[in-house]
């Protein structure tokens, strides 16, 4: 490298022709420019002055280097750091004039800013002052204001007070007065008003006048209340109320009072009396409710005109089922329709004493859903009002119901198996109706848990469905693994009677819970249970995904595994025909393909004799099953078995063989005119599912100019379109291009070429 020094003496020595004082104002020029150095070219941040000659000989060297003929360039270089350095004293100079400007006036405006803060807070001060005088000089003003106003809002209370009493009393006397001019309407209405008077004033703090306007309200009610009952209770006598007979008894017995349209009036009048007396009866009564336990829905009090036609009947209710009566018999319980609240006082009293006697207590619940389906199918009783299920669904009564229901169900599950019926189909000798082949068995339990799914679908709470969907769910794999374990007894005789029975039982549960699954009942009980699952984490959010799109159900883990069985079962079966179809064919796989005679030396063309067994163990096969399996399963039966045997009778048969002429035209007669009809009732083109075989009888009955094109073809663009084209056009479309060259191969009647 060369430095600032060296560079002198370097320049002196060589260029001898300069004169020296051109040399020192080279070298004057080039020491005033160094600061422009500095400004145009980048510097790191740790440079100091003493580093300064260093940067300067970097820089020299990387504008001039070795060569002597770049020393022209100095002048250049000289100017532009000249030129530089007086723009750099100039922003020196402009940013040196600006920032005192800027400082001076940036403290005049700081010292504005105090001046008038300072005034601010002079303002402050004074206002301060005044107003505290000002505060000082009324504070006696206020303190008498204070205390009369006190004294004005005391007089005002006491004004209310009063008032409310005047009210009051005149609601009373006018009460009075219309007792005494035996105006009943106009009374009532009058306690309308102070009933409602009554509720307006349950705010506030006045016991003593909420006790007078309650008491007075209760002396009047009781008054009109007695009067009216009597009355009414009267002409219910007139109309022998209530009608215990039959209508017919009635119309013979009883003769219809002359005066019925009065007395009917009359009714009518007096009920609309009482009825004006609701308001304030329900100030005074509390109504009467069954524990918290049984969580009834909250509903209205029953009218007062209907409660009093109640009460005989509540009075004979309570006669013949309460205390030690011979019709208070636990074993015979009758519902009275319309009691529903006496009922449900009923049921809580006396299923304490039947938890633990099951025949008893399934008789009870019997009961009391046939009481339920009636109350709302025939005299529509709302749904939402109080009513037996939720007396099923307190916690004691609903796990005692789920454990009897799992016990029958177990028991009915374990009859209905021993059955000497239980693998025959009810339906067997009706084809339209028997199209399913289910056996009595199947066809048995899931008609139990439709009737269990029609005992619990109308309780209450959501979460006590979810119980019993979660029992029939147990019920469902519990006939499942003894589906299993009958099977597995089965095992040998896979294409036997029960064998089959068990399957299509299988398959029908599987089909019938598929159906259930888009149920609205169902999908209603998936939705609550996505909502369920939600708050306890219990499932990931996929399978949360996957239930709000419905794309699963709730029986889906159910129907799975009975799928599942349902094709392993399939497999046995396919795998033991296979087997016996395989050892009917060995003949057929020694046939003498090389040597058969043409189809031009046979007068007729007819079936291999060696195929016979083959085929006659296949159509057996599949008569037997065609009429022991519903049609679906058949129908996945023999695909599967058509499947093995194409990729059988092309791998062991033909591939494992070489064909002339004779040979090759008996294969393409045996497969076409004698396998796939077998298969042509079960479906239009039975030969679509022999792909390999087909294919390959295409190609060793090719005419043997067909076969000589074919073969260059394939020999001359291997793996290219125009292979496959000519494979198309002659119908392969299965086999691959290395499979025809390989059957072309297995040909025997070439032409010879001389080769």
């Amino acid at each position: 490298m060369l430095l600032a020094g060296d560079f002198g003496k370097a320049q002196a020595t060589r260029c001898c022709s300069e004169n020296g004082d051109q040399r020192k104002n080279i070298r004057e020029k080039s020491d005033i420019n160094i600061a422009a150095l500095v400004g145009n070219e980048p510097v790191c941040e740790g440079t100091d002055n003493g580093d300064l000659p260093s940067y300067v000989a970097v820089f020299i060297e990387k504008e001039v280097g070795n060569d002597l003929k770049s020393l022209k360039k100095l002048d250049k270089l000289i100017e532009q750091m000249t030129e530089s350095k007086m723009q750099l004293e100039e922003q020196v100079l402009t940013v040196s004039s600006e920032i005192p400007k800027r400082i001076q006036s940036a403290l005049k405006n700081a010292e504005e800013s105090k001046q008038s803060l300072n005034h601010f807070l002079e303002q402050e001060s004074h206002l301060f002052s005044s107003i505290h005088s000002h505060l000082l000089t009324a504070q006696p003003w206020i303190e008498d204001l204070g205390a009369m106003i006190n004294q004005i809002e005391e007089i005002e209370r006491h004004l209310a007070y009063l008032k409310w009493i005047s009210q009051i009393e005149e609601l009373s006397d006018n009460i009075q007065q219309y007792l005494m001019t035996n105006n009943v309407p106009e009374a009532a209405s009058t306690l309308v008003s102070m009933a409602e008077l009554d509720i307006k004033l349950q705010e506030s703090s006045c016991t003593h006048l909420l006790g007078f306007m309650r008491a007075t309200v209760k002396f009047w009610h009781k008054i009109l209340k007695d009067k009216l009952t009597s009355d009414f209770e009267e002409i219910l006598a007139q109309l022998h109320w209530p009608f215990i007979a039959p209508p017919q008894s009635q119309t013979v017995g009883i003769s219809r009072p002359a005066s019925a349209p009065e007395i009917y009036s009359n009714l009518e009048t007096l009920f609309c009396q009482l009825l004006k007396l609701q308001t304030s009866d329900e100030l005074l009564t509390e109504p009467k409710q069954l524990p918290e336990k049984y969580s009834l829905p909250v509903s209205p009090s029953v009218i007062l005109p209907v409660q009093i036609m109640l009460t005989p009947l509540q009075k004979r209710f309570r006669y013949h089922f309460r205390g030690n009566r011979q019709t208070n018999v636990i074993s015979k319980l009758e519902f009275s329709r319309g009691l529903m609240m006496l009922v449900l006082e009923k049921l809580a009293a006396d299923i304490p004493c039947l938890l633990y006697d099951d025949s008893l207590f399934c008789h009870l619940v019997d009961e009391v859903l046939l009481f339920e389906r009636e109350l709302h199918s025939v005299h529509g009783y709302p749904s939402t009002f109080a009513n037996c299920m939720h007396i099923l669904s307190e916690e004691t009564c609903f796990q005692r119901w789920l454990t009897v229901e799992r016990k029958f169900a177990l028991q009915k599950m374990d009859s209905m198996l021993s059955s000497e019926a239980a693998w025959i189909s009810q339906y067997k000798d009706i084809t339209d109706v028997d199209e399913m082949k289910v056996p009595d068995c199947a066809e048995t339990f899931m008609t139990l848990l439709l009737v269990i799914t029609d005992r619990y679908k109308n309780l209450p709470a959501a979460s006590r469905k979810l119980q019993f969907l979660e029992l029939q769910k147990d019920l469902v794999d519990d006939f499942r693994i003894r589906l299993t374990q009958v099977m597995k007894e089965e095992t040998r005789a896979s294409l036997g009677f029960r064998y089959c029975a068990i399957l299509n039982a299988v398959n029908y549960i599987s089909t019938v819970l598929a159906d259930w699954a888009d149920n609205v009942f169902f999908l209603q009980l998936q939705q609550a249970a996505l909502e369920v699952f939600a708050e306890n984490n219990t499932l990931s959010k996929l399978q949360l995904g996957q239930l709000a799109s419905m794309e699963s159900s709730v029986f889906d883990d159910m129907i799975n595994l009975l799928e599942r069985l349902k094709h392993d079962m399939l497999t046995r079966q396919v795998d033991h025909v296979f087997r016996e179809v395989k050892d009917a064919a060995k003949l057929y796989k020694k046939e003498r393909w090389l040597s058969l005679p043409s189809q031009s030396e046979q007068a007729v063309m007819s079936l291999s004799s060696s195929a016979c067994p083959l085929l006659l163990t296949l159509r057996d096969r599949l008569l037997q099953l065609e009429q022991q399996l519903c049609f679906s399963l058949f129908k996945i039966f023999w695909q599967m078995l058509v499947e093995k045997l194409d990729i059988y009778i092309y791998q062991e048969i033909i591939l494992a063989n070489h064909f002339n002429e004779g040979g090759a035209a008996q294969l393409h007669f045996d497969m076409t005119r004698n396998l796939f009809p077998l298969f042509s009732h079960y479906c239009k083109r039975p030969e679509n599912y022999f792909k390999h075989v087909k294919e390959a009888c295409i190609v060793l009955n090719l005419n043997t100019g067909s076969a000589l094109l074919l073969r260059d073809v394939l020999q001359s663009t291997s793996g290219q379109p125009p292979a496959t084209a000519a494979l198309n056009e002659v119908g392969i479309y299965k086999l691959a291009q290395q499979d025809v060259e390989i059957l072309l191969n297995l040909r025997t009647n070439w032409p010879n070429t001389g080769k």
